[in-house]
C-alpha cells in the first residue's frame, strides 16, 4: 500500500494497522483467536459453500423437525385439553398426564426417524470436517474436491460417532419424557424421577461433548471406535470448563433461534449461510489447540501450531520456520558461486560457432575448431579485462580467509598428521 494512503474503517478492520516494515508479518495470526478471525474474514466465501454442501445432507433431518412440529401442533389443536374443550365435544374425564404421554409417543416415533436422518447428515459432516480441518491447518483447499475427498476418508468414523450420539440422545430423551409422564400421573418415587431427569440432561451434555471430540479426533487421527470413545471421554472431563465455554460460543446461531422474535430470523439466516461451518470452525480451532498441547508436543515429530506464527517485536525471537528459512539463505550464501565470482561476457557480438554442412571436409572441421578457439580467447580476454571490477572483488573477498586463519588450519593439519604417524609407529612396534 502506498505510503500516506488513508484506509477506511472497514479496510483497517480487515487488514490491520500499517505501522512499520513488519506490517505484512504483523497481520499473520499469532494465536488461535487471531487464526479464527483470519479464516473467518479471509475464507468466508468458502465457509458459505461448505455450509451449503453440508446443508444438502441435513435436509432429511430438517424435514423430521418440521413434520414433528406440525404433528405436535395438530395434536394440540385436536386433543381435549385444547382451549376450545367443551364446545360441542364431550370432555375426557381424566386429562392428567395426557400431554406428557403425547410428547412421549411423539418422541418415540420421530426420534427413530431422526436417528435414520442422522445417518445421511453424517455424509455431509464427514466432508465438512475435512475442509474445516484443512482451513485450521492453513492449507490450500478446493472446496468441492476436498469435500468429496473428506467423505471418502472420514465417513466411517463420522458414521460410527453419529450412531453412538444418536442412540444415546434418543435413549436419554425418552428417559426424560418417561420420568415426566410418571411425575404427572403420580406413579413411582417423585424424588427418583426428578433425579432421573437431571441425570439424563447431564448425560446429554456429556455425550454431546464426547461427540464433538470424536469428530475432531476422527478428523485428525486414525483411531478405532473404542479408542475414540475413551479419548473423547477423557478430553470431555479433562477440559470441562474450556469445553463448556466453546460449546456456548459455537452455539450462538442456535441460541439466537431459541430467543425467538427478531433474533430467531437472524439465527436462521446465519445457520443457512454459514452457521454449521462456523460451529465446526470454532470447535476444530479449539480442539487443535488441545491437540498441540497434549498430543503433538509430546510425540516425536509432532506438528505443533499449524497456521500460527510467532510474534516478532523489538528484541523478539523469530519463529522456528523463519529461523530455518534464514539459515538456508545463509547456507546458500556461504557457497561460492563460479558464475558470480568471475566475469562472463554477454552475447553481444557476431562470434558464432561454425556450422558444419551435411557433407563436410577436413577444411570444415578446421573452421569449426577455429571458431571455437576464437570464442574461448574472446571470453578469457573479457574476463581478464573485468576481473578487477568492484562487484567481483567484493564478492570474492567474502570467501578469502585471512592468512592467520590459513596458518592455524595448516598447523592443526600437521599436528593431526604427526599424531596419526605416532600411533602408526606404536602399532608397528607392538
Amino acid at each position: 500500500m502506498a505510503q500516506g494512503e488513508k484506509k477506511g474503517f472497514i479496510a483497517r478492520m480487515l487488514e490491520g494497522k500499517e505501522r512499520d516494515e513488519n506490517y505484512a508479518r504483523s497481520t499473520l495470526p499469532s494465536n488461535r483467536w487471531a487464526l479464527f478471525w483470519d479464516i473467518f474474514k479471509g475464507r468466508l466465501g468458502k465457509l458459505v459453500i461448505v455450509n451449503l454442501l453440508m446443508l444438502i445432507f441435513f435436509i432429511p433431518m430438517i424435514a423430521v423437525f418440521v413434520f414433528r412440529y406440525m404433528y405436535t401442533t395438530v395434536q394440540g389443536m385436536m386433543m381435549p385439553f385444547a382451549s376450545w374443550v367443551g364446545v360441542g365435544y364431550t370432555p375426557v374425564p381424566n386429562l392428567i398426564g395426557m400431554p406428557q404421554q403425547i410428547v412421549l409417543s411423539t418422541n418415540l416415533l420421530f426420534g427413530a426417524f431422526l436417528l435414520v436422518a442422522s445417518f445421511i447428515a453424517a455424509v455431509g459432516i464427514s466432508g465438512g470436517i475435512y475442509v474445516i480441518r484443512n482451513m485450521v491447518w492453513t492449507e490450500g483447499i478446493f472446496v468441492a474436491n476436498d469435500f468429496w475427498r473428506g467423505i471418502k476418508i472420514n465417513f466411517i468414523v463420522v458414521l460410527q460417532s453419529t450412531v453412538f450420539y444418536g442412540v444415546m440422545l434418543y435413549l436419554f430423551t425418552i428417559s426424560i419424557n418417561w420420568s415426566q409422564y410418571m411425575l404427572a400421573v403420580g406413579t413411582g418415587n417423585a424424588v427418583l424421577n426428578n433425579i432421573s431427569i437431571a441425570l439424563s440432561y447431564i448425560a446429554i451434555g456429556i455425550v454431546t461433548l464426547m461427540f464433538l471430540w470424536m469428530l475432531s479426533m476422527g478428523g485428525n487421527y486414525k483411531l478405532k471406535f473404542f479408542q475414540l470413545l475413551k479419548n473423547s471421554f477423557l478430553m470431555t472431563f479433562g477440559l470441562i470448563f474450556q469445553n463448556v465455554f466453546f460449546v456456548v460460543l459455537m452455539a450462538i446461531p442456535v441460541i439466537l433461534v431459541l430467543l425467538g422474535s427478531f433474533f430467531q430470523m437472524i439465527g436462521f439466516v446465519i445457520l443457512v449461510l454459514f452457521g454449521i461451518s462456523y460451529m465446526l470452525l470454532v470447535w476444530f480451532n479449539y480442539s487443535q489447540w488441545a491437540f498441540d498441547k497434549f498430543f503433538e508436543s509430546k510425540r516425536e515429530g509432532g506438528k505443533v501450531n499449524r497456521g500460527i506464527y510467532a510474534k516478532v517485536g523489538k528484541g523478539g525471537e523469530q519463529s522456528k520456520a523463519v529461523q530455518e528459512y534464514q539459515a538456508s539463505i545463509e547456507a546458500a550464501r556461504s557457497v561460492k558461486s563460479d558464475l558470480s565470482s568471475r566475469p562472463i561476457k554477454p552475447i553481444t557480438d557476431d562470434l558464432k560457432v561454425y556450422e558444419l554442412p551435411e557433407s563436410y571436409s577436413r577444411e570444415d572441421l578446421a573452421k569449426l575448431r577455429e571458431s571455437k578457439n576464437k570464442i574461448v580467447e574472446d571470453t578469457e580476454q573479457y574476463a581478464e579485462e573485468h576481473k578487477d571490477d568492484e562487484k567481483y572483488v567484493v564478492y570474492n573477498a567474502q570467501f578469502e580467509k585471512p592468512k592467520e586463519e590459513e596458518a592455524d588450519e595448516k598447523g592443526k593439519k600437521k599436528k593431526k598428521l604427526k599424531k596419526s604417524d605416532g600411533q602408526g609407529e606404536g602399532e608397528d612396534a607392538q
